[in-house]
């Protein structure tokens, strides 16, 4: 008598996302926004990137990051590009203070639990 072998598993090497706790989500949250402020739309790219898809709360604010830093890289190239009219610093200076402004604010209410929407943000990810 032989034993039959086990059936192989149906997705090799993936193993499916669960959701974080409502703390862990908190955290990243909060993380992405931080990040934002210190690397720019990098740091939102990669959290929305991997953790899309563990948590609502995190997705939504991980969209929300990625969404109000490609609003200032827009800004940041209108501004390098206004440098020869001489209006671009200022264009640099606002988008500056506005990062970390609304990025202290988003990171707080992510902190708390609260939902964030940025208020110039254009809406390229959801």
């Amino acid at each position: 008598m032989t034993a039959t072998p086990p059936p192989p598993p149906q997705n090799p090497g993936y193993a499916p996302t669960t959701e974080m706790s409502p703390a862990d989500q908190r955290l990243w949250s909060t993380l992405t926004h931080v990040g934002g402020i210190l690397f720019g739309f990098i740091a939102p790219l990669i959290t929305y990137l991997v953790l899309k898809d563990r948590g609502a709360f995190v997705r939504a604010h991980t969209a929300t990051a990625l969404n109000f830093q490609l609003t200032l890289l827009i800004a940041y190239v209108v501004g390098y590009i206004l440098l020869f009219i001489l209006i671009g610093g200022l264009v640099l200076l606002a988008a500056w203070v506005a990062s970390i402004v609304f990025g202290i604010i988003a990171a707080i209410a992510a902190n708390k639990g609260e939902f964030y929407t940025y208020p110039v943000a254009i809406k390229f990810v959801s």
